[in-house]
């Protein structure tokens, strides 16, 4: 009888307590899942070290060639532009000329010229040389009437007016069109050494109904 109550004893639950709760378990930590990848590696041992920061400063310190040309192409343009503008400042206070051919050049000596009218000396000083049997004269290639370059036509023996049918004889005497006045003669001389010099400011004029100067000195010279 004992036994048996002492076996029911055993196997009787005991009972619950409200209110009490069981001690919980800590799991244990669990073990870094990759040691070896917390570790610096070897290609990364150099970041931070003065080995590494050495290399880097180097490589930054190279220059950027590009950004320098582009730098060197600019500030040329803008010095050029200045540059520019204060040319054309100053050019606003010089003043406007206009370069002409001397006034005064030789032609040759008197030996160079046949009798006729020589024209090579028109386009670069507007001028005629003409030598006859008494004398050499430089007649000045303007129209006495509106100023304009008259033709030598050597077919007609007669220099023409292409702008108001002037005519003129050889000799620079007007004889058709409205002409008021023969040519001018340009003073001629001749210098040390025997050549002709020609001054076209020095001009000789055959004035409408007046005395002609174009036998005064330095209007022709004899031959």
């Amino acid at each position: 009888m004992d036994n048996v109550q002492q076996s029911e004893v055993v196997g009787e639950e005991k009972p619950k307590v409200v209110g009490e709760e069981k001690p919980k378990v800590t799991p244990a930590p669990k073990a870094p899942a990759a040691a070896v990848s917390n570790k610096p590696s070897a290609a990364s041992a150099g970041v931070g070290t003065s080995a590494g920061a050495r290399t880097k400063t180097v490589e930054s310190a190279q220059p950027d060639t590009v950004n320098l040309m582009r730098r060197r192409v600019t500030w040329t343009a803008i010095g050029a532009f200045l540059a520019s503008c204060f040319l054309m400042f100053l050019r606003f206070f010089l003043p406007r000329t206009i370069l002409e051919p001397s006034t005064v050049f030789r032609v040759g000596y008197p030996s160079d010229f046949g009798f006729g009218v020589e024209t090579k000396f028109q386009q670069q000083y507007r001028v005629w040389v003409v030598r006859n049997a008494e004398r050499l004269f430089v007649i000045y290639a303007r129209c006495t009437h509106l100023g304009c370059t008259p033709d030598w036509k050597p077919a007609e023996n007669k220099f023409k007016c292409p702008c108001h049918g002037s005519g003129y004889t050889n000799e620079g005497i007007n004889f058709e069109g409205p002409a008021p006045r023969p040519m001018d003669r340009a003073h001629v001389e001749l210098d040390a050494t025997g050549q002709l010099v020609v001054d076209t400011s020095r001009l000789f004029q055959w004035p409408k109904g007046e005395k002609s100067h174009f036998d005064d000195t330095g209007a022709y010279l004899p031959v």
